[in-house]
């Protein structure tokens, strides 16, 4: 295996595989995505993007970015590349599509999928990722847009070990840790249990909020002794003075979440694991998607009880 070097320069950081700079391509620019690949450019990587909306890549593009407009030619011109889609049917459209990104795969080349799919999708990724001879790792991403901008996030990779160890330095520009989980699935398994509990967390969360009021509590002292005590939660005290206000910045869109609980249900179901909680909590998240806030934060589920309240 070719040694990897780091070196840092003028612009930044440069990383070398075998004296030469890898290139790196990076699919799907929205809220995650985003930030991500602004990270990895201002640190002075060679970044290629796309993404289905093309203004979305100007900004990156202002940055230094170059433009393909397909994912074929993105991966065709790129050693690396990563993507970052909204569910498992777009990661399968973008990565096995015409026009695909298995298409301008081949031998020496790696895909990187940090989009939180179920475990199926990613072993049909990974299988014609595979097949074009390129290398495959999942590698979902615990965190949301804040994390994202600020370099924070939380990788849960699986698959080719040699790939994770030639883009771990990718991985620490956009993240603060990383664990290899082993074989293609187990990467999607570990995120979409993250998720499914802080459903649930949030569900009961906005289910407190509520109750403290009715009561003639304060929420935002409610909010205040959740943070100082055993049940602390960093969502909690974040989120928490949003919701009391009914304001929902969207920082992870509360139709993500409803995805990603449906996900978890399905992995649960498969191997017969009761979570009658997150079944509850995910019902939330449906009425809440039915009220229109598809695209607001996931906090703001707690619209889903006021509405069971005022009914």
């Amino acid at each position: 295996m070719r040694l990897l070097v780091l070196k840092q320069g003028a612009c930044g950081c440069r990383i070398f595989y075998g004296g030469a700079p890898i290139t790196v391509g990076f699919l799907g620019l929205g809220i995650m995505g985003s930030p991500m690949a602004q990270n990895l450019i201002k640190s002075g990587c060679d970044v290629t993007v796309w993404n289905r909306t093309k203004s979305k890549c100007d900004p990156l593009i202002s940055l230094g970015a170059k433009y393909k407009p397909s994912p074929k030619e993105v991966t065709a011109a790129c050693d690396v590349t990563f993507a970052m889609l909204a569910d498992p049917e777009c990661a399968v459209e973008v990565a096995c599509g015409k026009h695909g990104a298995a298409s301008g795969m081949g031998p020496g080349k790696g895909y990187v999928d940090v989009s939180t799919v179920d475990g199926g999708t990613s072993k049909l990724i990974c299988g014609h990722i595979k097949a074009s001879g390129a290398s495959f790792l999942e590698a979902p991403v615990s965190g949301s847009k804040k994390p994202a901008e600020d370099g924070q996030l939380i990788f849960l990779t699986a698959g080719d070990n040699s790939l994770y160890e030639t883009v771990t330095p990718f991985l620490d520009i956009m993240g603060k840790s990383r664990f290899y989980l082993g074989e293609v699935g187990n990467g999607a398994a570990m995120k979409l249990i993250v998720n499914m509990i802080m459903g649930s967390m949030m569900a009961t969360f906005s289910e407190g909020l509520l109750l403290s009021e009715k009561v003639g509590l304060d929420p935002n002292v409610l909010v205040e002794v959740a943070s100082q005590g055993a049940i602390n939660a960093p969502m909690y005290s974040l989120k928490g003075p949003s919701m009391v206000k009914s304001l929902y910045p969207t920082a992870f869109p509360l139709k993500h979440q409803q995805k990603d609980m449906r996900l978890a249900l399905g992995l649960a179901e498969s191997v017969s694991q009761p979570t009658p909680i997150a079944a509850a909590a995910n019902e939330l998240y449906k009425v809440a998607k039915s009220h229109g806030l598809s695209d607001s934060d996931f906090s703001a589920v707690i619209e889903a009880l006021k509405g069971k309240v005022q009914s």
